[in-house]
């Protein structure tokens, strides 16, 4: 049994989300300093390898058109620097928004901890990921 980790990478910050073993509920777990990028992404690796992780779901900021932009093609080339995992891409196009939502009706204060959206996104596209997965 292993859990899925969702990754929501920013410029700035890295929102992490991890499944239950059940692969049915998604759970905000922290957020990360992007920079310095090495040791971000040994982070990741640490939090992967304590919770059994077996693949990580990354965001990828599509244009609303489908196109794949500059911020889509860093998320895709950061995420292939994560070594040792199975990595799937998720189109997370307007997730900041939804996450916001979340943040706003369960009365939480976001705006002076910007962490706590990339931590919400990153459920978001784990439970876009949770609900379409075939495997």
């Amino acid at each position: 049994m292993y859990k899925v980790m969702a990754l929501d990478v920013g410029t700035k910050r890295i929102g992490i989300a991890l499944s239950d073993f059940l692969l049915m509920i998604a759970n905000g777990h922290s957020y990360i300093d992007r920079n310095p990028e090495a040791a971000a992404i040994e982070k990741i690796k640490k939090i992967a390898a304590e919770n059994h992780v077996g693949k990580i779901v990354v965001g990828v900021p599509y244009n609303m058109d489908g196109t794949q932009g500059f911020q889509a093609q860093d998320c895709i080339d950061f995420a292939n620097k994560i070594e040792g995992y199975e990595i799937l891409f998720e189109d997370e196009r307007l997730t900041s928004e939804t996450a916001e939502e979340n943040l706003k009706n369960r009365h939480v204060q976001y705006t002076k901890e910007k962490g706590l959206v990339d931590m919400e996104s990153a459920c978001v596209i784990l439970e876009q990921y949770l609900s379409t997965r075939k495997d």
